[in-house]
């Protein structure tokens, strides 16, 4: 009989995958908190959250036993005309907890398509008030999604080289690292005009692009310029939200706050998909009409689903417990004490943290890039030690669960220092 990586071969497409030359999967037959069982009995500490998205670990038996329950009441129901309680609930707590000023809800089914409802809620905002504003600022290297709405405002690159023929036109800003700032904010200047339709941006940190992370001081200097033009201010939370950064939300650190929010990911917990786009009142109120025109024709067969709202429900009780955020506060603590470790290497370079998220640079030939060949090798050493790290070409990163011990991450800490010995040990460029 096939194993079940052989007959997943025969049968499945994987995403960011080159399937002539990948290796086979590894099949993982359950999980518990950070850890990933393999079929061969292998164990694997999740350290990247399973892309991002799991933040209590895997299997919670909380969100299990909350979507056990919905399960057996209401799996789902069309949202058009119809609503739920756990839509409602979901909402009101959502609202309760974001940054100030976010006054509706619009579900959707994940990052990217919480991204484009943003964006058509943007353009429409433009639109039904005879004002139209065609024209998006987004800063270089930005990922917000795969759809084609989603892809138009992320930073043009191999990912979107086939489509760019059929992507509307944004203009860009590069990303205000420190010893930036001034420069970039001198160009914006220049950009932020009364045609733009609103400013979208991964607060603080580009997660696919790098794990580029710049300060909350230059941000907030650049949405209040976007804003004196009226440009409407979209912050795409689909990472960062729900403690990564250290706080509830990136947007917790502004002092300008944003129109409009996306978030997916961690929002369940990671347990299903899900997307949200959050807006202000005025936003909400320009669709507003006796003309079915200025409807927001928008909408997913799934919009609201009552057992993925049971898991963000579910979730949000977790994070937002005392147990969590003394969680997120150790990770942080043990995260900066391996940065003075981390920077002893040569090997590496451009050390940051933000909260929860640890990144650096494996300084190698061929610089910063999505295709450095060093990715590979890094991937395969550190999973051969039962560490699942997925590398963005050269940039290494840590984005554990909250419930990741420090026993889990000393030992992840110490495979990652083999892994820099056994680099500067092989390198074939001394």
């Amino acid at each position: 009989m096939l194993n079940l990586a052989t007959r997943d071969q025969a049968v499945v497409w994987h995403p960011f995958t080159q399937m002539q030359t990948a290796p086979l999967p590894t099949p993982i037959v359950r999980g518990a908190g950070s850890v990933l069982y393999g079929a061969d009995g292998r164990e694997y500490l999740d350290m990247i959250a399973s892309w991002w998205v799991n933040l209590h670990g895997h299997a919670n038996p909380y969100i299990a036993q909350r979507v056990s329950e919905q399960l057996s009441t209401l799996e789902h129901v069309i949202f058009a005309d119809f609503t739920h309680q756990p839509a409602v609930e979901l909402a009101e707590r959502l609202l309760a907890i974001l940054p100030a000023g976010q006054a509706k809800v619009f579900y959707s089914d994940n990052g990217s398509t919480a991204v484009e409802v943003a964006l058509k809620m943007a353009f429409q905002y433009w639109y039904n008030l005879g004002q139209p504003r065609q024209k998006v600022i987004a800063l270089e290297g930005a990922y917000h999604g795969d759809t084609f709405g989603a892809m138009a405002v992320s930073g043009r690159s191999a990912f979107t080289a086939p489509f760019t023929p059929f992507l509307f036109d944004v203009e860009y800003l590069p990303v205000p690292v420190p010893g930036q700032e001034e420069a970039v904010l001198q160009q914006a200047q220049a950009l932020f005009t009364t045609d733009v339709a609103a400013f979208i941006a991964e607060p603080l940190v580009q997660g696919a692009g790098g794990m580029v992370m710049y300060e909350p001081a230059v941000l907030d200097e650049l949405f209040r310029m976007a804003r004196q033009q009226g440009s409407l201010l979209i912050a795409d939370e689909v990472m960062t939200g729900f403690g990564r950064t250290g706080r509830l939300f990136a947007s917790d650190y502004l002092t300008e706050k944003p129109d409009l929010m996306c978030l997916s990911k961690g929002i369940t917990g990671g347990t299903m998909a899900m997307g949200v786009t959050t807006c202000t009142q005025p936003i909400y109120e320009a669709f507003l009409s006796t003309e079915k025109i200025k409807t927001l024709f928008h909408g997913h067969s799934y919009t609201a689903n009552p057992l993925a709202c049971s898991a963000a429900l579910a979730s949000m009780d977790l994070t937002l417990s005392d147990d969590t955020r003394d969680n997120i506060d150790r990770i942080c603590q043990q995260h900066a004490g391996f940065v003075s470790r981390l920077t002893a290497h040569s090997g590496v370079g451009n050390v940051r943290q933000r909260g929860t998220l640890l990144a650096f640079d494996l300084l190698s030939e061929g610089g910063t890039s999505y295709f450095n060949g060093i990715r590979d090798r890094a991937y395969a050493f550190l999973l051969d030690r039962g560490v699942l790290m997925r590398p963005l070409g050269n940039v290494l990163y840590l984005m554990p669960p909250y419930c990741t011990t420090n026993e889990q991450l000393q030992y992840t800490y110490t495979q990652i220092e083999a892994l820099l010995t056994h680099l500067a040990e092989t390198r074939t460029d001394r």
